[in-house]
This record gives structure tokens, sequence and C-alpha cells, in this order.
């Protein structure tokens, strides 16, 4: 099972299942020690990151992978593929329930806490929502580990938090504070919480290169906000990864940002088209959406003073370290000597390494 790295591979019951593809699906025996035995919750386990997750922690051994959505149709869904393994349970619940919070972490070790409203213009015209599952939702996972007591908790967050200019961003970036200051609220209690934060991932539901080629397929227009935009580009395998590299390194309220490739949006849609066969698909600028903005950012530049590099990620360390002496080591970690992060700076991926990228994840 382990040689099989094109494979997301699980046992369960004397058989090996394995669903599509994936690269780097076992990290080693530090990642295994990590979850083996593990009772582990996922909220938001039901959608991209969250149920790849899922996937990569049935490689792992764990007792027990609980995994908590709100979306009955795709919790069925993920039931019917995982029919047969016996690691996994399935519940129906909201990170808005406080009282089913509770419930759902009852003698959970790990959390992976992916639930949230992660679309810009959705969070832009529905505000009060996004600060309902994205800020009081995380509130209440925070205060629910603290409550059972739960090991260590690994945030996803996004790119859009740092600098953020719509309310997806300002709830996320609230909640990366929340999970930040948790390590302080627990008191006394050995628990971790930290953050990691991602650009756009690649085969992600409503990211722009699926949308792209369903646009091109149907002959058009391709539709952009604006043609100077870039973007940050993750592959899903690469971002399952730094969550579960986060999970293991965590000392307590770092955020965590993988290295990542950035693209011009213009190059992705020429990609797209000639792979498709329609060169001449035309393509529409319609104006800067709600909340967009023409690059994004990873790190500000008050964080970049407390950012630690290390050889494929950063590591931001908390703003205020002064109420509880902890030791921030890692190895091979230094300064970080540039003032920001964003998507247009440095070397964009050319259209031949977009294309393979595209290509190694099925999107064209």
């Amino acid at each position: 099972m382990e040689g099989r790295e094109n494979s997301r591979c699980y046992s369960a019951n004397g058989r090996i299942y394995c669903s599509g593809k994936t690269t780097r699906a076992n990290k080693g025996e530090e990642l295994k020690s990590l979850v083996e035995g593990k009772l582990v919750l996922v909220t938001g386990g039901t959608g991209t990151i969250g149920s790849e997750i899922v996937r990569r922690l049935l490689l792992l051994n764990p007792h027990t992978v609980r995994i908590l959505s709100n979306n009955e149709n795709e919790l069925h869904e993920f039931q019917r593929e995982l029919e047969g393994v016996d690691q996994v349970r399935f519940l129906l619940g909201d990170v808005r329930d406080y009282a089913r919070l509770l419930r759902a972490l009852d003698g959970v070790d790990l959390v992976f806490h992916c639930a949230g409203l992660k679309h810009v213009r959705a969070c832009e015209y529905n505000p009060f929502e996004a600060v309902k599952t994205n800020i009081i939702g995380t509130q209440n996972l925070v205060e629910a580990c603290v409550e059972c007591e739960t090991e260590r908790v690994i945030f996803t967050s996004t790119d859009k938090a740092a600098n953020p200019a719509n309310t997806m961003g300002a709830s996320k970036l609230m909640a990366e504070k929340l999970i930040t200051a948790a390590n302080y609220f627990k008191g006394k209690r050995n628990l971790t919480f930290s953050s990691v934060r991602f650009g756009n991932v690649l085969s992600s539901r409503g990211s722009f290169p699926n949308l792209a080629v369903e646009q091109v397929k149907k002959g058009g227009p391709v539709t952009i906000t604006d043609h100077r935009m870039t973007r940050f580009l993750l592959r899903l395998s690469r971002s399952v990864d730094l969550v579960f590299e986060a999970m293991g390194r965590a000392v307590g309220g770092e955020v965590f940002i993988l290295k990542m490739n950035t693209f011009k949006v213009t190059d992705l849609i020429d990609v797209i088209k000639e792979e498709i066969g329609a060169p001449d698909c035309p393509v529409e600028e319609i104006g800067m959406l709600p909340g967009e903005k023409t690059y994004e950012e990873l790190m500000t530049t008050e964080e970049s003073l407390r950012t630690l590099e290390l050889e494929h990620m950063f590591v931001i360390l908390p703003p205020i370290r002064d109420l509880e002496p902890i030791g921030y080591e890692y190895e091979g970690a230094k300064q970080y000597q540039g003032a920001t992060y964003n998507s247009d700076e440095g070397n964009h991926l050319s259209p031949g390494e977009i294309r393979s990228l595209l290509k190694e994840e099925g999107i064209i």
C-alpha cells in the first residue's frame, strides 16, 4: 500500500481502498507517530481540502476519523466512497453550534479545522453569515477544544487573510487571531493551536482554473476581472502536505505558509484554450468584482518582521509572545529578509509549467 504513490489508498477489514491520484501520500514515520492510534476530527471534512485530509489520515492508521459537515448530500456521497472503512464516523452538524461541537470533540486528540465560508462574492453579499461561520464558528471550536482538552488544532486559512480587502479575508484573519489567542486562553492545559495559509488550490471546487476550463468548453467567453491579475497556485496534495507538516511542527500560535508558485491569469487562460483546441475562444474583461484585488498576498510587511524562513515554507510568529515564554525553534530556520510575499513578485510560471501542472492535476 505505501508504495502506491499515484493513488490515495487506505485499508480496512483486510482490503485496500484507493481513490484518485495524489503525490507524497505517506509522509513517513514522523507523521505516522503523530496520527497512529489517535482520534481525529476534521471539520468541513467533505470539502476539497477536508476530504483530502481525511483520505491522507486513513493512510496513517488513526483510531477513528470523525468527519463533521453541515452538507447532508456531500456527507452521504463521502460515506459511499468510504463504504466499508471502519475507522470513519460521519457527523452532521455545524461549527455554529457549540453544543454539537462539544459532542463531536468528545475524546478527540487532533483537530483539522477546515469548515468555513470561502467564496469572496458570497461572503461580500452575506457578511453576517461569514461572521457566524468563520469567526463565531472558530470561537466555538476553540472553546470546545479547551473544554475537551484536545491536544492539537490546525486551522486552514487563506491568502486573502493577509491585508484583507473583502469580508471573507477579514473573517479568516479574525479566525487566525482567535486561533493564535487560544494558546493563552487555554490556561495551563496542554493544547496547541496554529494556522496555515493557502493560495489557489488546484482541483478545489470553484477555483478559477476549473471555471475557465468549463467556459472554454462551452465556447466562451472566458470572463476575467482584470488582465493584470496574478495569483498563487498550489497543488491539492501539496496543500495537504503543509497542513500535516504544520500539525507536527507547531509550537503554538504560528501561521505556516508554503512557498508557492505564482501565475498570470492571462497565461493560464491561453494554455487552457490551446489544450482544449479553442485558441479563438473570446476573453471578456468584466471589471473588478466586490472585494477583489489584482494580486494576492500571503504575508504583510508587518508580519515579515516576525517571520522565519525554512527551505520550503515560512512561519509567521505570533505578535504577542510575552504572556508565556515559548521557544520557537525550527531546524534550518532563518529570519525572513523580504518585505512582503505577494503574487506580483518573483518569477511567474511559464506557459509550459502551467500546462504541466494542469495536466498532472487532471484539469486539462
